[in-house]
């Protein structure tokens, strides 16, 4: 597919009037025969377009630019490009050692400013790109469109590959655009702000923008490589330039997702289009959300483990799991609504989410979306939580992070929940509270194992699941197959049932390792460890309850440590090798589980994953706790025989 694409952007370059911009500048930095007068009806479109290792390994911005050269602009809307933050771009036009400003126009493509590298991950550099655009391209309506990676409300988006994927954080977008444009909220200078990225339409990225630009356009979810669809989109307002920014984003949002269904990759996609001037009783009906859940967790600590297991329940993005990293990014309504019966706070939400969140696209396998997602702990990493308190808008939920993380607020905090009524806090019990670890089962007289805890762990345990190990006591060797939360919950008792049928998942009968990373009533995700040709990759697979079917959605490499999502969902195709990734321990010892290649097989066109019955052998199951704090204990285990797919309970140790 590479060279085929870049084949048609050399031919459509080729036919482009190409040439540096030599004109003189004024003192503003406004080209000297370039009208400053916005056109009544005219469009600008400012892109920002940070290639990182996706155009560097990939050529992905070098795809999007020749989907936009195939767009016949007229003479009232121009793109404006700034190119750079990729170490190599797959063509022979862009210079990966400098920063440089393109006009596609009604004339073709052309270069007009040249700078020296910088990093896009730099407030000045981004508010460099928009004063110069503003200054030389201005229109009566203006989009700026992000390109690149994101990472959610703390990590932000345009990851430069060039400075150590330095990217541009919230604060840092609102410095560089504030000082190009006079925020309003009465009358927004721009009419639609858009990411081209993962994970970026938040609660926070709203409140942000919400006195910049009238409307957003953004995914939840990460987003495939493909990404936006720039000629359908470009070439529909190209046809109708009369658009405002709602009937734009509406077309953005279905060309998106018709490019999704072309690749094939559509099936976790999300898109939304926000009307940011109606943004505001969200923010306190989010606020006043927060402020509820405060209360409810001042008057009982138990409250985060309830909540802690909405929020397991509600439908998230980008992973969220040990295996693939953290975006701790959640569905707003999606957590809400399954918060209702806890607070009626929450169908406020939901009202405003649905008032100001006009157009929304998705996947089968994202049904739950709402349009906006918003900041929850996962992994409850404290480092993590200030880097959000710092960006994040409203305060309630700041401090109800604070107490659950931490177990006390600042003296800011204090003041807030005074004027709620409380003078103290109560001590949040967690798992490093009791002594859990360890903890025995039982086994019914059929072979089913269960825990017993008592009441207390509706009000410590956010989740409940179990591991799965194979052990071989010859060989002193031991396994880690994957976790599974396939369990019957007691939660007003605390008693916990398994029910493992004895199966496990397998890629054309080869068995893998697999961890739960997301679930829904229609449907379970898995995240399944593997190499691919020799790279280190997650794959996506799903259970449809509907259906009653697996599925393979594709490969992602996850979160690395910038917080950077990966937009690269990679589509298995003939002839791929994957080598399977199993984690092993001595059985006898007490030494850390550690990764293992495993089996290796070519992909063929029958390639599929499906349950398969474990092979004969020993097996060993473990209860796994974990709190709203991300703490883990882990029960004593059962130990079971395996043969023709028949399971018989043989040690119970306590």
């Amino acid at each position: 597919m590479k060279k085929r694409f870049l084949a048609a952007f050399m031919i459509l370059v080729m036919g482009c009037a190409l040439t540096a911009c030599d004109e003189e500048e004024t003192a503003d930095g406004q080209t000297a025969d370039t009208a400053s007068e916005a056109e009544e009806g005219s469009w600008s479109i400012y892109w920002y377009l940070c290639g990182s290792d996706l155009e560097s390994g990939g050529g992905f911005a070098t795809y999007d630019l020749s989907e936009l050269m195939e767009v016949e602009l007229p003479e009232n809307v121009n793109v404006v490009i700034e190119t750079g933050g990729s170490s190599e771009w797959q063509n022979d036009v862009v210079d990966a050692d400098h920063l440089q400003r393109w006009l596609y126009s009604s004339e073709g493509l052309e270069l007009v400013d040249e700078q020296p590298s910088a990093s896009m991950g730099e407030a000045e550099t981004l508010a460099d790109f928009l004063q110069f655009a503003k200054n030389n391209y201005p229109a009566e309506k203006t989009a700026v469109v992000f390109w690149n990676h994101g990472g959610g409300s703390v990590s932000g988006a345009s990851f430069d590959e060039l400075y150590g994927f330095d990217s541009l954080t919230l604060d840092e977008m609102y410095t560089a655009f504030a000082s190009v444009w006079e925020p309003s909220e009465e009358e927004q200078p721009l009419e639609l702000v858009g990411f081209d990225t993962c994970l970026m339409a938040t609660v926070d990225v709203a409140y942000t923008f919400s006195d910049l630009a009238h409307y957003l356009v953004a995914s939840e979810e990460t987003e495939p490589a493909n990404g936006w669809y720039y000629s359908q989109w470009v070439g529909a307002l190209a046809d109708d330039p009369s658009m405002d920014g709602e009937e734009l984003g509406r077309v953005i949002c279905d060309a998106y997702y018709a490019g999704c269904e072309e690749v094939g990759t559509q099936d976790n996609t999300t898109l939304s289009l926000t009307d940011l001037t109606k943004v505001g009783p969200l923010l306190t009906a989010y606020d006043t959300f927060g402020s509820e859940a405060l209360a409810a967790a001042c008057e009982d600590p138990g409250f985060f483990s309830q909540f802690g297991r909405v929020a397991a329940k509600s439908e998230n993005y980008g992973g969220n799991t040990r295996e693939q990293g953290y975006t701790n990014m959640v569905d707003l309504g999606h957590m809400a609504r399954q918060s209702s019966d806890m607070l009626g706070s929450a169908k406020d939400v939901l009202d405003a989410l649905e008032d100001c969140v006009l157009y929304q696209v998705g996947g089968q396998y994202r049904t739950e979306a709402t349009g906006l997602s918003c900041y929850y702990s996962y992994n409850g990493d404290v480092d993590d939580f200030w880097g959000y308190a710092n960006i994040g808008t409203g305060a309630a939920f700041k401090y109800f992070y604070a107490y659950e993380l931490t177990g006390e607020l600042d003296d800011s905090g204090m003041e807030y929940i005074k004027n709620m009524q409380f003078e103290e806090l109560p001590e949040v019990k967690n798992l490093l509270s009791v002594d859990w670890d360890g903890a025995p089962l039982d086994v019914t007289d059929d072979g089913i194992s269960y825990l017993t805890l008592g009441p207390e762990a509706n009000d410590i345990l956010a989740g409940i699941g179990f591991s799965l190990y194979y052990v071989d006591e010859e060989d002193d060797l031991m396994l880690w197959l994957g976790t599974d939360n396939d369990m019957n919950a007691d939660w007003e008792n605390g008693v916990f049932y398994d029910n493992f049928r004895g199966v496990w998942g397998s890629i054309d009968g080869n068995m893998v390792f697999m961890e739960l990373s997301d679930e829904s009533e229609d449907y379970t995700m898995f995240s399944v460890p593997i190499l691919l040709n020799g790279e280190e990759y997650n794959l996506q697979v799903v259970y449809d309850f509907t259906t009653e079917e697996w599925s393979i959605l594709g490969a992602r490499q996850g979160i690395d440590d910038t917080g950077m999502a990966d937009k690269e969902l990679r589509l298995l195709e003939e002839g791929d090798e994957i080598t399977t990734i199993w984690y092993a321990a001595t059985a006898t010892g007490d030494d850390d589980f550690e990764a293992y290649t495993a089996d290796t097989f070519t992909v063929t066109a029958d390639t599929s994953f499906d349950e398969m019955k474990l092979p004969d052998g020993s097996y060993s199951m473990v209860y796994e706790m974990r709190d709203a704090m991300d703490n883990y204990a882990y029960s004593d285990a059962v130990i079971f025989d395996c043969a023709d797919g028949e399971i018989q309970t043989t040690v119970f140790t306590e």
